[in-house]
């Protein structure tokens, strides 16, 4: 790989420091795992709500809509990921096709999706585990349970998740995984139960109209509805995919597996949306449960089926870690090799006797734990998202970049239509961006130019100087 300077920007593993290196630990089982464990989570459990009162019934469009944009992100992801399995994500392969200073402004967005994904998934976990304590007489106080801008004062239980995820991933990455492979089973048995229970009393008239809010649209409020702008929320349904490209270095099969647990697990997850969606909106019309923080178990206690609320609530807050593990897994890493490359301070970029990277999971902790305490959950998903579209055009991008410029170069898995993906995941994530609200296109345009004084001020210096001193 030298002719495009590989080796300049990714060492080995064998020539990094030992403290520097990560364990290979995960099969491709374990991959899957943690890809639909990252994919089916707050998106289905939650954001369909949000979905449904942006665009109506059209909420299923919406979702094929991003499920397409997000297959020719992931065939892309499937194709780099192989040829440069190093942790770092897009992150790292926009560093050995772009050059560093691309390779931080995504960074910086890789950096502000993982934030906000693991503060979101904990605000949607708060939602079911305070719905379920209601459910069974424990309720906790709003003033607990939500964030200022809602009416409270902070969001206690969205904070105790992260603080419990953490400490498994410090625990150790195989032993997160196999958890996390457990918690996946209980969330899909979950979600089978919903569909046994809800596609009996199905009626058709609920899709009726099928597109109240049309394509794009502006509301009377000035808020952004129709099918567009459904689908640039629940894109975050979609994403988690990308995750399992940060966990490459611990990879034992990175070549095989790699392109396993990325191309399986969206392929499993997008079946998964269109079954629910589908049966949440012919159960309940979907009115009745827009912008509800536990959708689905409201449409159950709405046809007469409150046991059934109650195990899905409890399963969703039993399982719902499994996203925020998988995410805050991403988050650590792509922190961990932005600090190896001496762009964040290298005392972070150190592991544990267990081969968890101690420093930067706590520094993470600390930082998603403000976002989920104190933000409401459609504001941190729609950043969220604002980030990923910039790391996925970044993805598409260099596997078109590395096809022209190294056509014979070994790819242990290839993308169908290459030029048809690559550019259809690049317009589909500009014209999602678009979608999203002015709010938060000028919230990540300012978190860029943040991040780019900073590199400017410290980033670019100390790397030169890490690479100098290696």
């Amino acid at each position: 790989m030298e002719n495009w300077n590989f080796r300049k920007v990714v060492v080995p593993r064998e020539e990094m420091p030992e403290h520097h290196r990560l364990k290979q630990t995960l099969s491709w089982p374990h991959l899957i795992a943690l890809g639909v464990g990252a994919i089916v989570g707050t998106g289905i459990l939650t954001l369909i709500g949000v979905g449904a009162g942006k665009a109506g019934p059209a909420v299923i469009l919406s979702f094929a809509i991003a499920g397409v944009i997000c297959a020719c992100a992931s065939l892309a992801y499937a194709e780099v990921a192989t040829m440069i399995p190093a942790s770092g994500s897009a992150y790292t392969y926009s560093y050995v096709v772009f050059g560093e200073l691309v390779a931080w402004m995504i960074g910086v967005a890789l950096i502000l999706e993982y934030t906000l994904v693991v503060s979101a998934v904990a605000v949607g976990w708060s939602g079911y585990a305070a719905g379920f304590l209601n459910s069974i007489g424990m309720g906790l106080p709003d003033a607990l349970t939500k964030g200022p801008e809602l009416g409270g004062i902070i969001n206690v239980p969205a904070i105790f998740i992260i603080v419990v995820v953490a400490s498994l991933l410090i625990a150790g990455t195989r032993e997160s995984a196999t958890l996390n492979a457990i918690l996946v089973i209980i969330k899909l048995a979950a979600l089978a139960l919903f569909l046994a229970v809800a596609f009996p009393v199905f009626n058709g008239a609920h899709f009726e109209p099928f597109m109240p809010f049309g394509f794009p649209r502006t509301g009377e409020s000035g808020h952004e509805v129709g099918v567009m702008a459904a689908a640039a929320i629940i894109f975050f349904a979609f994403y988690g995919f990308d995750a399992i490209a940060t966990a490459a270095e611990e990879a034992k099969n990175p070549g095989r597996d790699l392109a396993i647990g990325i191309v399986g697990s969206m392929a499993i997850c997008v079946l998964i949306y269109m079954a629910v969606a589908a049966a949440a909106i012919g159960a309940v019309a979907y009115t009745g449960f827009a912008d509800s923080p536990e959708p689905l178990a409201l449409i159950l206690r709405e046809i007469g089926q409150p046991w059934a609320a109650r195990v899905l609530g409890a399963s969703a807050v039993i399982a719902l870690p499994t996203v925020i593990l998988a995410f805050f897994y991403g988050q650590s890493r792509i922190f961990f090799t932005v600090a190896r490359d001496g762009l964040l301070p290298g005392k972070l970029a150190r592991v544990s006797s267990r081969g968890t990277p101690v420093r930067i999971t706590i520094f993470t902790a600390i930082v998603t734990s403000v976002f989920a305490g104190l933000i409401p959950l459609t504001a941190i998903a729609a950043l969220a998202n604002a980030g990923t579209l910039a790391a996925f055009v970044a993805v598409c991008a260099a596997m078109l970049v590395l096809r022209h410029r190294e056509p014979n170069r070994e790819r242990k898995f290839k993308a169908p239509l290459p030029w048809v993906v690559g550019i259809v995941g690049i317009l589909g994530c500009m014209y999602l961006f678009i979608s999203l609200p002015n709010r938060t296109q000028i919230f990540f345009i300012i978190a860029q130019i943040i991040g780019m004084l900073v590199y400017f001020a410290y980033g670019g210096r100390a790397a030169e100087k890490a690479r100098s001193n290696a």
